[in-house]
């Protein structure tokens, strides 16, 4: 049965609201980030991301093209590209969201502007897409391959899901109804049998009915999720895969093709399955993305190894310096891994949640939150350059974070994920609180009965691994508080009424009748270790990174003597030192072979004397000006 979460949500909302769940996501009003790592991305976010990215949109022309002034004379008076109507959209989520965490007014009415603003372009029978369907543009739904309409409509339903949830219905969620509907006839059973060639609708459906409870919505979602993989979209120069067109859902072994498409549609495949209690589809998707984190993950959690195509490689091919691993992929495969740990209740699904925020999200965003990169390189080989805070990027692959690409996808999808970044915090189930992330935080939520607990969390996670959980309110009756234990975690111990004991599994559960003022203590092991390949990934047999907590460390050239870190090798024989921030390894640069064939029978070196090395945090990278880098380092 759908969850009615209309009006507001009492929760404050929450991103993903399932019928069927093993944990219950909490919303903005029961986890709030007060402080450290976190809290202080959140803060630029609100006051300086979303104003940096609406004014990009103005200058640009992409928000006025909703006004049927100034696109009633066709095509040639709208600006940007076909898809810019989403990038409108994801901004308007992100800000519906901050509204809902912070109670911003000035954000509010800004909210309510581009609602008004956006309903202005909607055509009486709820079509609203600006590219498409005016004089002298082409027609609706002409283009679904690449047209990209439904993908924007599915942006569209997520804005107003964010808005109902967060404060209420209002102009945007009639806005989305009507244009859902449109889809609904158009698409519905007995009318065109055509999808997008990007998948986003379905979850955005799914989300949608779950809001308002119409069952039309999550039924359409189901059939596009059928439909797809069947090869009724056009042929592609990169396959049918690009468009996850290729083999159906609950047939298909791994993710593959364009990677956001991907994992976009697997989402809508999960929450197509939770509602419908279909545990074959959702059996499917989880045996896909086992797969997919085993043999087309990079080490940093970022997904896509091809430029080209901004797709997956085949197993294993997963070259550093090639590494497109796209900001919105990551953030997509928070998503996914988001829905499966609800939906199955697995703490696997942490890990890589937090191995992709401490390592592709904290990396993307620049420190003032006015630039951000599109790609993650692992292996930056020539120095980076520093973009005028007034250039648009023309290309979205590799180089420098920028002020703008000229495809801004990554943009709101990390201004909406931060803003909504303590609903990942924790779940609950009828008997206790289950905490998946470590942040300053405060936690209040209902268990079973209505009875209301409260947690406070503390910790410098990740500098520090000591995280403190503080009973802040309590209920008669025993309750449970468990503790997710990474997987790198090896000697975790918790400290409990002042007894201390190692953590043997991937949990630390304490189940009692708790006081107001009871405190555990989890402590998980820092300290920096060697991390190997598997011999299998080519590009970097003969390397090994180093890792400290759930950071991925680097080279970077302003630590070292050199710009030319292909020269550096690793000796492995003692353990990285941890010191004052930095990890330090030791190692050496080679001295470079200037001959005029780069290709010869093996020589022995005789190898120079190591020397400390120094590693920073890869999320830090290209932050004090232009350099190289490298993640994965070759071994003396």
């Amino acid at each position: 049965m759908l969850v009615h979460t209309h009006p507001a949500d009492l929760t404050g909302g929450r991103p993903v609201v399932p019928s069927r769940t093993a944990l219950r996501p909490l919303g903005l009003a029961e986890a709030r980030i007060t402080g450290g790592f976190w809290a202080s991305r959140q803060q630029v976010n609100g006051a300086v991301t979303l104003d940096h990215h609406r004014s990009w949109l103005d200058k640009l022309g992409w928000t006025g093209n909703f006004d049927p002034a100034t696109g009633s004379t066709g095509s040639p008076e709208r600006r940007g590209r076909e898809f810019t109507d989403s990038e409108v959209y994801k901004l308007l989520e992100a800000m519906a969201w901050e509204v809902g965490r912070t109670g911003d007014a000035d954000r509010d009415r800004e909210v309510v502007e581009l609602t008004a603003l956006i309903a202005r372009g909607q055509s009486p029978d709820g079509y609203l897409n600006t590219a498409f369907g005016r004089p002298g543009q082409r027609p609706r739904y002409s283009d679904l391959a690449s047209g990209h309409e439904l993908y924007c409509t599915g942006h569209l339903l997520q804005a107003a899901v964010a808005r109902a949830r967060t404060s209420g219905p209002d102009q945007l969620l009639d806005v989305a109804r009507r244009a859902a509907d449109h889809v609904c006839d158009t698409f519905g059973e007995g009318g065109h049998t055509g999808l997008c060639g990007h998948p986003e609708i379905e979850t955005a459906l799914v989300e949608l009915a779950r809001v308002t409870g119409e069952q039309r919505y999550l039924d359409q979602a189901a059939l596009f999720v059928a439909r797809r993989g069947h090869r009724s979209l056009p042929p592609h120069h990169f396959g049918w895969s690009y468009y996850s067109d290729d083999i159906p859902v609950r047939d298909a072994t791994v993710l593959r093709g364009h990677v956001v498409r991907s994992l976009y549609l697997a989402c809508g495949a999960v929450d197509v399955a939770v509602e419908t209690g279909d545990a074959e589809l959702l059996g499917a998707v989880v045996a896909q993305f086992d797969q997919t984190l085993a043999r087309r993950t990079y080490l940093t959690g970022g997904m896509g190894s091809r430029h080209t195509d901004e797709a997956f490689g085949d197993d294993f091919m997963l070259p550093a310096d090639r590494a497109y691993s796209e900001t919105c992929a990551g953030i997509a495969a928070i998503m996914l891994a988001w829905r499966l740990l609800l939906a199955t209740g697995e703490i696997r699904y942490s890990d890589i949640i937090e191995r992709i925020l401490y390592n592709v999200l904290a990396a993307s965003i620049s420190d003032d939150g006015r630039s951000f990169f599109y790609a993650h390189t692992l292996h930056q080989r020539t120095r980076t350059e520093l973009l005028p805070p007034d250039q648009e990027q023309l290309g979205f692959g590799g180089g420098p974070r920028a002020p703008w690409f000229e495809v801004s996808c990554c943009l709101a999808n990390i201004a909406r994920t931060l803003s909504t970044l303590a609903t990942y915090l924790a779940t609950a189930d009828g008997d206790g609180v289950q905490i998946h992330q470590y942040a300053d935080a405060v936690i209040r939520t209902p268990l079973d009965g209505g009875r209301a607990v409260g947690l406070r969390m503390r910790t410098s996670y990740p500098d520090d691994g000591a995280v403190g959980i503080v009973v802040t309110e309590t209920a008669p009756g025993p309750w449970s508080i468990t503790l997710r234990v990474p997987e790198w975690a090896t000697e975790a111990t918790l400290v409990d009424g002042g007894e201390r004991r190692p953590v043997t599994g991937r949990t630390a559960v304490v189940r009692r009748e708790f006081a107001v003022g009871d405190e555990l203590r989890l402590e998980l092991p820092m300290r920096p270790r060697w991390t190997s390949p598997d011999p299998r990934i080519d590009a970097v047999r003969g390397c090994v990174a180093v890792e400290r907590g759930p950071l991925v460390l680097c080279a970077e050239s302003p630590d070292q003597p050199t710009d030319d870190l292909d020269r550096l090798r690793i000796d492995t024989s003692a353990a990285p030192v941890d010191a004052s921030g930095t990890v330090t390894v030791l190692g050496h640069f080679a001295e470079p072979d200037d001959a005029g064939w780069p290709y010869g029978r093996t020589v022995p070196e005789e190898e120079p004397a190591s020397h400390p090395v120094v590693l920073v945090p890869y999320h830090s990278w290209a932050r004090r000006g232009p350099s190289t880098m490298r993640v994965w380092l070759p071994t003396s």
